[in-house]
């Protein structure tokens, strides 16, 4: 019994390798890419980016090779109802002119009030990373269990109370 193994592009805190490992158990094989005619947005009130087509734009990221049905199911639950899975075309930057047929997360609210400039990975490393694994650990946990809330209520609850904490 062998499932569909898919290619994943990834923009925002799944670059960073501590976040996959958390959701997935491992980290997978990736490369780096581009998506043109797109453009990554801050969401006001978050940590994390979405990300919208526009026309001149471009959002560096990677592609997570040798994704698993189970495993794409996992990161389905992670994005959550704010996003909406969808096939793109993403250029290898490693091998120019290569293309490869990949699964993005597109923010689902096209006219997001919330949504301004630019998302920065170095800035959300340095200032947001630890506490956002911390989080996705939790929601692995929490997917466990019979009534398991949405991410969107795990990042709420989480950020609130470490916020309450400080």
């Amino acid at each position: 019994m062998s499932g569909r193994i898919h290619s994943v592009f990834v923009y925002g805190s799944l670059l960073a390798d501590d976040v996959v490992r958390a959701l997935l158990k491992r980290v997978p094989q990736s490369s780096s890419a581009i998506l043109n005619n797109y453009h990554r947005f801050s969401i006001k009130g978050r940590v994390y980016p979405a990300i919208l087509s526009l026309e001149n734009h471009k959002v560096t990221g990677r592609v997570l090779l040798g994704i698993t049905d189970p495993e794409l199911d996992i990161l389905d639950a992670f994005e959550d109802v704010e996003y909406e899975r969808t096939s793109v075309a993403v250029c290898l930057t490693d091998t120019p002119d290569a293309y490869l047929q990949a699964q993005a997360y597109v923010w689902a609210n096209k006219n997001d009030p919330n949504l301004y400039g630019d998302w920065n990975f170095e800035e959300w490393r340095g200032v947001h990373m630890e506490d956002f694994v911390k989080m996705t650990a939790r929601l692995v946990e929490e997917l466990k269990l019979p009534e398991s809330k949405p991410r969107v209520a795990t990042y709420e609850n989480f950020y609130n109370n470490q916020n309450g904490n400080k």
